[in-house]
């Protein structure tokens, strides 16, 4: 029973690595999505009626410059999150040792075996798989393979780990995604409701199921979207992550970019380096 059960989880986990060959498909599939909405949402309803005039052209310019603005925030940060490595740990990395109060290198001799073997230490953990120890808040993922710093969840829409040094940018990625498909949504609103309705509707049958289609994604992405993005929220706010996730200057907030300030504080954000002295401020990091 015992080989059955490490079977199965062998083949769990080779199932899980396979997921890599999701990559491509994905990014491709985020990009039809766009691609079908801009075709809906900018040349075929909103592009020709800038020439119409009157009410209908100023409310065209508006809902476009708007569509364009948070289009350009959702493929930026999308892109950031796909091509920035989450953290790793790096080589040879060991836990800082405090020796006032009495610790010891845990990576020596006896206390790397013990370490090896105890699975219930809170402050050294060690992954057997990467052969390594693991800071605080790191975890293995098995689709990647390896050890991610601050590891949040293996996401298949951007082909990439969630970590400590793209979780602000997967928060923005679901922020304007949201915002988005809100705009989309309530823009189409109108065009969709014609469908059910007697009115002779002008287009061909090519633009009217794009139009249809466009406004059914959008729906669905905007109500997923935003379960998804108040649960992080949530998680974020119960973890004072805030400046953890975000950083100190708030002028970086809305942009996939940290500041200088933060970029010096990452290792103690991303848990490679720990303060343990009774005097620590966490209110600092």
């Amino acid at each position: 029973m015992y080989r059955s059960g490490a079977g199965m989880a062998w083949n769990v986990f080779r199932f899980c690595t396979a997921l890599r060959g999701l990559g491509s498909i994905m990014i491709l599939m985020v990009l039809g999505v766009v691609g079908v909405t801009y075709y809906a949402v900018v040349l075929t309803n909103f592009g020709p009626a800038l020439f119409v005039g009157g009410l209908d052209t100023l409310i065209s310019f508006v809902v476009l410059i708007l569509f364009h603005c948070l289009l350009v925030m959702l493929l930026w940060c999308y892109f950031a999150v796909v091509f920035t490595d989450p953290g790793t740990v790096p080589p040879n990395w060991k836990p800082a040792v405090d020796e006032e109060r009495g610790e010891v290198d845990p990576l020596n001799g006896v206390e790397l075996s013990n370490l090896q073997s105890d699975t219930s230490n809170q402050r050294f953990r060690y992954c057997r798989k990467c052969s390594q120890p693991k800071p605080p808040r790191c975890h293995h993922c098995s689709v990647c393979g390896r050890c991610v710093l601050k590891m949040d969840h293996h996401c298949v829409w951007v082909v990439n780990c969630v970590g400590a040094s793209n979780y602000k940018y997967f928060l923005l990625f679901l922020f304007y995604t949201l915002l988005e498909t809100t705009i989309v949504t309530i823009s189409l609103l109108p065009h969709f409701k014609t469908f059910f309705t007697d009115e002779e509707i002008p287009g061909t049958p090519g633009t009217l199921a794009t139009t249809f289609l466009t406004f059914v994604l959008n729906l669905a992405f905007s109500l997923s979207v935003l379960g998804f993005l108040v649960l992080h929220m949530s998680l974020v706010a119960s973890n004072t992550t805030t400046i953890e996730v975000f950083g100190m200057d708030k002028g970086y907030w809305f942009i996939p970019a940290y500041s200088e300030e933060d970029i010096r504080r990452m290792p103690v954000l991303q848990g490679l380096e720990y303060p343990t002295t009774p005097d620590f401020n966490a209110q600092e990091f």
